[in-house]
Formats: structure tokens, sequence, C-alpha cells
């Protein structure tokens, strides 16, 4: 098992080893295997990408993402220029074909709005505007919208899970309630809990994915 200084280390040479991202001012705390990020970065991008980085390192047991966006001059947008990229970013994406997502932009801050089939739209809908300039945050209150039955999602998921050969499903129980699913039990790494979310919220009618799968 890793020690924290050994966790700290790695995420550190991990988040300088990454060309997505300016690590320079971005600070790690680790206790108990749990890892903060502190520090600032110019883009909410840039805040993401830390995150994911971090996750791709072994013993990180959780992760507390403090880092501020701190927007340079050059990257500055109003929020009528911002809201226009973001509703081009999601007119142009071919997941979101059919959809009637919308955003509203204040102060840098995107919220997202709308009704979606499949919670993989949602996810897709952040991912299309956070990359933009300017964009400080993103809130989504899209709402999944399908009329399918509890037990067909949960059987779908754990037909989903057998098929990964990265997850052991024997680790991992399902439970659905109406829309929402809650995923319980135990995985190897944080590539694991990422896969074991996305077959999760690739089931139809899917609106909320509860994620207590432990690391060990």
């Amino acid at each position: 098992m890793k020690t924290d200084a050994e966790i700290r280390r790695d995420v550190e040479s991990e988040l300088q080893w990454d060309p997505s991202i300016d690590d320079g001012k971005i600070g790690v705390i680790v206790n108990g295997g749990v890892v903060t990020l502190t520090g600032d970065v110019g883009h909410y991008q840039g805040k993401c990408a830390a995150e994911d980085i971090t996750k791709r390192v072994s013993g990180v047991r959780a992760i507390a993402n403090d880092i501020q966006v701190k927007i340079p001059m050059s990257g500055i947008r109003t929020d009528t220029e911002i809201a226009e990229a973001a509703a081009n970013a999601l007119r142009w994406n071919f997941s979101l074909a059919d959809t009637q997502v919308k955003p509203i932009v204040k102060d840098g801050w995107v919220t997202l709005s709308g009704k979606v089939t499949f919670g993989f739209q949602r996810n897709s809908a952040v991912s299309a505007v956070r990359n933009l300039i300017g964009v400080k945050g993103v809130t989504s209150d899209i709402v999944v919208a399908s009329a399918v039955k509890a037990a067909d999602v949960q059987r779908k998921i754990e037909d989903a899970f057998k098929r990964h050969a990265i997850l052991d499903a024997r680790d991992i129980e399902v439970k659905v309630d109406d829309s929402t699913v809650t995923l319980k039990g135990y995985v190897h790494t944080w590539q694991e809990h990422a896969d074991a979310d996305r077959a999760a919220w690739a089931a139809p009618g899917v609106a909320h994915v509860e994620n207590r799968l432990v690391i060990q």
C-alpha cells in the first residue's frame, strides 16, 4: 500500500507529465489516500483536467478539488459571447441531436437546462461547454426523461458489467429506485470506478447515479 508521500509524489509527477494542463500553480495535499487539489488555473477545463489526471494515479481513494478558476484578461468573454458559443457547441454535438438543451450564462457560469433521453447525453452537454473560453463553471439542470422499468435498467447495467472484462461484477451491487441508480461494493482503481459510472449512465432512463463504490 502506498504512503501519502508516495501518492503525492505520483500525483505531482502525473500532473507535470500531462501536457493538457499547466501544473505550475497547482498544489497537492494527501491525507489517508484522500487528495486535495489547491491553487488556481486559467480555465475551467484545467480544473476538470487536474481532477481527471489525479484519478489515474493508483492509491487515490478520493479527491477534493479546491482549485480556483482565475481567467486571465485574454480569456475573458462577455456572458453573451459565452452563451452564443455554448449554444453553437451544443447544436453541433451529434450526441445531442433532437434534444432541447439550452444554456444560460451569468458572470461566466453556464447553467444547462432541458430534457434528454440518456444520462450520457447530459454528461456530453457538460463536456461540450466546459472547454469554452471564458467559462468559470458549469451547472447541469438537465432532466433525463424516459419511460423504462427499473428492473429493466438494473438488468441492463448488470449485463454491461459482466461484459466489461476490466470490472469484477461480483463485487458491485446495483440498486435502481425510479430513475436513480446506486452502485455499492468495491473496485480496485479509479479507472474501474469511472468505468462502472459510465456503464450505469449508459442505461436509458437513468437520471442520477450515486457511485458509492469503494476503491480498495
